[in-house]
């Protein structure tokens, strides 16, 4: 009976392995046995390939190309001056969104689906300016009409108003990607068109609705929770008014408790308008 072929131990495939390298071997063998000494005749024995001609060289000089204009950026100084430009050339608020949605020079345009403006009464008494839009609004276009709208209705409904009778806007008209904080620049740029809104609505109270609403729009480097309630200066470009800031609803939908606090300052907001009427 014939023994069973055993494989071979892992001395004998090193030594092999050696020989192969001591013999220049850097082929395995094929299916069909290769002649290679015959290819090799054949390529020394070959014809050299014939030169293709050149082609004529002329001594004529190339014509000159035209020169084409090299677009430049434009610096975010520049960008903020053509925004100041284009918001004060807006007689009203319809011609102001035109202008926004052809403005090009803040970066969130394009990264957001939609131009989220304003929502409510063009002459209100009343303006409220939110933290940058959320997912909700960037997909609906209208300033807060997430999660936090149903309670920004009921803020107001509190103390006698409706959406209708307030002008609705937020520091931004563009969502941030990922909801992020806007960049000071993005901010900068922005401002001239939401200043002009406000000067266009022409408000008797403008309530800041989040901390980066407040900073951005009143005199203070204070936190929002040291600040909420008091009321400040504001200049519309036309006149001075009285601005005050809140908590912003998308909080208050974390924090159930704080309504406490915005309760109080729309108390304040419900005095100050029953005070102007009287």
């Amino acid at each position: 009976m014939a023994s069973e072929l055993q494989p071979p131990s892992p001395e004998a495939l090193a030594a092999l392995l050696d020989w192969y390298v001591a013999n220049d071997v850097d082929v395995a063998i094929e299916e069909e046995a290769v002649n290679r000494l015959v290819a090799r005749a054949a390529e020394e024995i070959a014809p050299e390939p014939t030169p293709r001609p050149m082609p004529p060289v002329f001594d004529a000089a190339p014509r000159a190309q035209p020169s084409l204009p090299i677009a430049t950026a434009r610096t975010p100084e520049a960008e903020v001056l053509a925004a100041r430009e284009a918001a004060a050339s807006a007689p009203t608020l319809e011609a102001l969104r035109d202008a926004l949605g052809r403005f090009e020079g803040c970066a969130l345009k394009t990264t957001a689906k939609s131009l989220v403006f304003a929502q409510g009464n063009p002459n209100a008494r009343v303006v409220l300016v939110g933290d940058p839009p959320g997912r909700d609004e960037d997909l609906q276009g209208e300033p807060f009409s997430g999660a936090a709208g149903p309670l920004v209705d009921r803020m107001l409904a509190a103390i006698g108003l409706s959406r209708a009778e307030v002008h609705l806007a937020n520091i931004v008209p563009w969502r941030p990607p990922g909801n992020r904080a806007p960049t000071p620049q993005e901010t900068a740029v922005c401002r001239p068109f939401l200043d002009r809104q406000i000067e266009l609505v022409d408000p008797d109270y403008l309530i800041c609705l989040g901390p980066m609403a407040a900073k951005e729009l009143l005199p203070t480097t204070e936190g929002l929770l040291r600040i909420r309630g008091q009321w400040f200066p504001y200049d519309t470009g036309r006149r001075r008014i009285r601005a005050m800031a809140t908590l912003h609803p998308s909080y208050l939908l974390l924090q159930p408790l704080q309504k406490r606090l915005v309760w109080r300052d729309l108390l304040a907001l419900r005095a100050a308008l029953d005070e102007k009427n009287a």
